[in-house]
């Protein structure tokens, strides 16, 4: 964990910044000294053209000279000067020897500017070579240091991801825990409590009591806070799933939506008075009831349809309706915790949510899980 703790993303960027620094900065000494290298040889190609102008410049008048010599040679060819012979003779020879020193001499330059040309050549290529090697071994160690570091980084991001859903688990179970008590509480203490009132109530109506129209009036508000405790404890936590499982739990849950919102409830099952899991049981009932209450606020449907299943692969649970529908893309990236609520629900009995709908074709929605206990 100590090299995982050293990378940050400072340490990251400075890094990428610092090997792309030195790259960059390897490829323009790179490109300075093929600009110099070209330009030395360009000044020297120049040169070389020049004193090839002067060279066959040389040649040229040695040729005139020569032509001249031989002019005279065939004038005094028929004479019998011979100190006009020698001195022609002479002449000659010396033009022969100036133009073998001249092309002597243009032959020496020429191989000597080939000799430059070539070694700074192959110094470009060599310096050139030297700068890939180097950018191309500092290219491996900037990508393998990255590679390393972005394994490292997805490591600890799947770490955080785990602890963060197992964190999100610790908190339902937490909250159904405190659901469980406080219902309870609710069902055993205070509706007893106000049970208690109802009946002493009813007790002083029997004795005779003058004041008929309070007694009443006491009534139907013990009768109406009764009706709200014992709604508030089914929506907290059903005692049904705890005293009679998923099936109990389904069909009154239901049952009781029918009569708040006039929708038709049809479920059917064939899981009966098998218990499962109580995690299973309770994500199931919470995705379910998840499922009625996006029903009764935006689908505008007046069925739905819900069959919980044993298969040889466990347990299904269907939920759909006769709604509006809705676009499934749209949802997917709107800000809404329903259906993510209903995919974590699924994940924490170690199953999987799938979700068909579309503008007008009404909501289906399955959840399969393993069914042992």
């Amino acid at each position: 964990m100590a090299a995982t703790n050293s990378i940050t993303q400072a340490r990251l960027q400075r890094f990428l910044l610092l090997g792309l620094g030195i790259s960059a900065a390897l490829l323009l000494l790179a490109l300075l000294v093929a600009a110099r290298a070209v330009h030395q040889i360009d000044r020297d190609t120049e040169t070389f053209a020049a004193r090839q102008a002067l060279t066959k410049a040389a040649i040229d008048d040695i040729e005139q000279e020569q032509s001249q010599l031989n002019t005279s040679w065939l004038r005094l060819a028929g004479k019998r000067d011979v100190l006009k012979r020698e001195e022609v003779l002479t002449q000659l020879a010396e033009s022969r020897s100036r133009m073998g020193a001249a092309l002597q001499l243009a032959y020496e330059q020429t191989e000597f500017l080939r000799e430059s040309i070539f070694q700074r050549g192959h110094g470009l290529l060599r310096w050139t070579l030297w700068l890939f090697c180097i950018c191309v071994v500092l290219s491996i160690l900037c990508a393998s240091w990255t590679v390393r570091a972005s394994t490292v980084l997805f490591q600890r991001l799947g770490l955080q991801t785990a602890k963060l859903t197992q964190l999100q688990y610790q908190f339902l179970e937490t909250q159904e825990d405190v659901a469980r008590r406080f219902s309870h509480e609710l069902h055993d203490e205070l509706g007893q409590a106000l049970t208690a009132v109802k009946a002493n109530l009813s007790a002083l109506r029997k004795q005779g009591a003058n004041d008929e129209g309070r007694i009443d009036d006491c009534m139907r508000l013990v009768d109406g806070a009764i009706e709200g405790v014992r709604e508030m404890s089914q929506l907290l936590r059903p005692t049904i799933l705890d005293d009679f499982g998923l099936d109990a739990a389904l069909r009154s849950l239901g049952e009781r939506f029918s009569e708040r919102t006039q929708i038709v409830v049809n479920y059917s099952s064939n899981l009966g008075s098998q218990r499962l899991a109580d995690q299973t049981e309770t994500h199931l009932f919470r995705i379910a009831q998840e499922a009625l209450t996006n029903v009764a606020r935006h689908s505008k449907a007046t069925e739905v349809t819900m069959k919980l299943t044993r298969t040889a692969a466990g347990i299904r649970l269907d939920i759909g309706d006769n709604g509006q529908g809705f676009d499934l893309t749209a949802a997917r990236t709107s800000s809404g915790l329903g259906l993510a609520g209903m995919r974590t629900r699924a994940e924490g009995c170690r199953g999987m949510l799938t979700v068909h709908a579309a503008p007008g074709k009404g909501v289906e929605i399955e959840v399969s899980c393993p069914a042992s206990r």
